[in-house]
């Protein structure tokens, strides 16, 4: 790999990482202070509000996941600028402290003795100006190495495991020792698959860990409410209709995306910042798409690689979703959705090495600006985990 992609052009933040979008984000910290940011969001343009349905009641592991993911937000390096609305002073200032350790502006505004109107009203003036100093950021080219991109499947088939999620793994296979960061996840889609997981530890300690994360997951959400083979959920009906008939065929398909040799370094937390340098990193998260990529971006991954068979339409607010698929007939009826078509890897046109190398071609190009088709159409699903009941 040489030449266009060893390097891209980015937004180098005040704590050194670098983004690849310019958002200024208009963030709630709570449920009830959605209106109030999609009413900032509405008045001024360049802005985006994240609406979402919690925040409220919540304690113990399950507050804190939600602030992680919150701040994370706020935090990644797609995001230039920050707005945050909640409904209590504390937890405001808790979210904003968080982002403020970045360097990043970020203010923030509590509705309560102000109403919706009054904050709305103060919330804009700051946001207008965020919008005048974020359009004035520019580009700079840096190394390839400067990249975070992670992953997950959605919707597969038995073409997945074939062709769109090797590309994934054959990214990661040349990238990873060039130095960048990447994640993959899904605890609960590679049940069958574990021990191949557990043994592409790069430790002892990062195997033991997974093993304990992957145990947990099946002991305290699966066997612990399933009322059928994982909820009738594992596959799901799409992964059935396109010829995977158990988890484990699912799983298989799944682990490719960790390519033939690199190995992970950690396992995270759901939403938890790497800490321990370049490398692959497992997150333990839902398998569910809109959940695992709003956990992905609040680590701060910059870019996702979404390889999908039947034809997943997930995006994310902040992190570009790259769709890939290896299936004749989604490229053919959902082409709108599809940014890479790898099918030539069935019809014995392209090598898996061809594929990972178009892979990169074109997360580079979405680095450098170029929309995705998740972009394009709107897609901005951004939903936060959930643990447990609330209070």
């Amino acid at each position: 790999m040489a030449g266009a992609t060893d390097h891209f052009f980015g937004y180098r933040r005040e704590n050194g990482r670098v983004g690849i979008r310019n958002h200024v984000a208009i963030l709630p910290v709570d449920d009830i202070s959605n209106a109030a940011c999609e009413g900032v969001a509405n008045n001024i343009k360049g802005t985006m509000a994240l609406p979402h349905a919690y925040g409220r009641l919540q304690f113990g592991p399950d507050l804190d996941l939600h602030f992680r993911t919150i701040i994370g937000t706020g935090r990644n390096p797609n995001v230039a600028a920050c707005v945050v609305i909640g409904i209590e002073p504390e937890w405001t200032r808790r979210v904003v402290e968080g982002i403020a350790e970045t360097g990043k502006p970020v203010e923030g505004f509590s509705i309560e003795q102000n109403g919706d109107i009054q904050t709305i009203a103060a919330a804009c003036r700051t946001a207008k100006e965020f919008v005048h100093w974020a359009t004035e950021q520019q580009r700079a080219k840096v190394g390839i190495e400067e990249l975070w991109a992670a992953c997950k499947c959605g919707e597969s088939d038995t073409t997945t495991g074939l062709a769109s999620c090797p590309s994934v793994g054959n990214f990661y296979d040349k990238l990873i020792p060039r130095g960048i960061y990447g994640c993959f996840g899904e605890t609960s889609e590679i049940t069958g698959g574990e021990m191949v997981v557990a043994e592409r530890a790069a430790t002892a300690e990062a195997r033991d860990k997974f093993l304990r994360t992957w145990q947990a997951y099946q002991d305290d959400v699966i066997e612990a409410n399933k009322v059928d083979d994982l909820m009738d959920s594992q596959p799901t009906k799409g992964n059935k209709y396109g010829g995977l008939s158990t988890i484990e065929e699912k799983a298989f398909g799944n682990i490719e995306k960790i390519g033939k040799q690199v190995k992970y370094i950690d396992v995270l937390e759901p939403a938890e910042a790497p800490a321990k340098g370049p490398g692959l990193y497992y997150m333990d998260t839902s398998s569910a798409a809109a959940e695992c990529c709003t956990l992905q971006a609040a680590a701060g991954y910059v870019v996702h690689m979404f390889p999908t068979g039947q034809g997943n339409v997930i995006g994310n607010p902040i992190m570009p979703v790259v769709k890939i698929s290896g299936n004749p007939r989604t490229v053919r009826t959902m082409s709108e959705h599809i940014d890479l078509d790898v099918t030539g890897v069935l019809r014995r046109e392209m090598t898996l090495a061809d594929a990972g190398d178009a892979l990169i071609e074109l997360v580079v190009r979405t680095c450098n600006g170029r929309a995705t088709a998740a972009e394009a159409l709107g897609h901005r699903e951004f939903v936060m985990t959930k643990l447990y009941r609330s209070a």
